[in-house]
C-alpha cells in the first residue's frame, strides 16, 4: 500500500470536495484527505489507475504530484 498525493485543478468550492469525498468513501481506500484550499487529495491504495479513473468519471481530472 503506498500513500499517493494528487492535484485536482478543478475543485473549487465546498460542494466539488464534497463530491470528491463520496467518490474515495465508495471505494473503501484506507484512508485519505481531502484539502480544497491546496486543490489536493492524498490517498492511500495500491491501485492509483483505479482511484483516477474513478475522480475523472466523477468530473474531476486528478494528477498525481512530483
Amino acid at each position: 500500500m503506498a500513500e499517493y498525493k494528487l492535484t485536482v485543478p478543478d475543485m473549487s468550492c465546498s460542494h466539488c470536495e464534497g463530491r470528491i469525498k463520496s467518490i474515495l468513501e465508495g471505494m473503501n481506500l484506507p484512508s485519505f484527505s481531502v484539502d480544497l484550499d491546496g486543490k489536493t487529495v492524498t490517498v492511500e491504495t495500491d491501485d492509483l489507475d483505479k482511484v483516477l479513473n474513478a475522480l475523472d468519471d466523477g468530473g474531476y481530472e486528478a494528477k498525481e504530484r512530483p
